[in-house]
């Protein structure tokens, strides 16, 4: 048996926009803690420096408090932001399950504006189905969200 086949399958989640507005606009909304309240959830202790702990909170679910944890891994200004996002209990099936995965924000130049790619990466086939699923659709809204705080922002 190979090392490949010791790995288990994943998943990721890759939403692709162009918003009409300059990358260093988009990479305020994504590096300032009260615009990201707006466009998603309230980060507590974010500062975008590597290495940086921060946490989200959502819904709990079973054995799982719904804090995310997460931590800065990669700052790029006005390019990249990449962080860890780790949450959920190992004994929970579907919603709250055992996440460890990294979201990764990345800006470059497009016609009329910044395109704006965001990747979750990491999701473990069969036992994430159920966030997998969620996130997906979930992820979509939260670019739409974005694209409204950054509209509503000065160039």
């Amino acid at each position: 048996m190979n090392d490949l086949a010791l790995k288990p399958h994943t998943q990721e989640i890759v939403v692709d926009e162009v918003f009409p507005h300059a990358p260093e606009t988009i990479w305020k909304a994504l590096t300032s803690g009260d615009l990201i309240a707006r466009w998603m959830m309230a980060p507590a202790d974010f500062a975008a420096i590597e290495g940086q702990r921060f946490t989200f909170t959502t819904a709990p679910a079973g054995e799982w408090d719904g804090v995310i944890h997460c931590q800065v891994l990669d700052v790029q200004p006005n390019e990249r932001l990449a962080y860890a996002w780790r949450g959920g209990h190992d004994s929970n099936p579907g919603y709250g399950s055992r996440l460890d995965t990294v979201v990764t924000w990345t800006l470059s130049e497009a016609e009329g504006g910044t395109r704006v790619r965001l990747v979750h990466a990491g999701f473990v086939t069969l036992k994430n189905d159920t966030a997998y699923k969620n996130m997906s659709d979930g992820w979509k809204k939260v670019l739409r969200n974005l694209g409204s705080v950054v509209a509503g922002s000065k160039d």
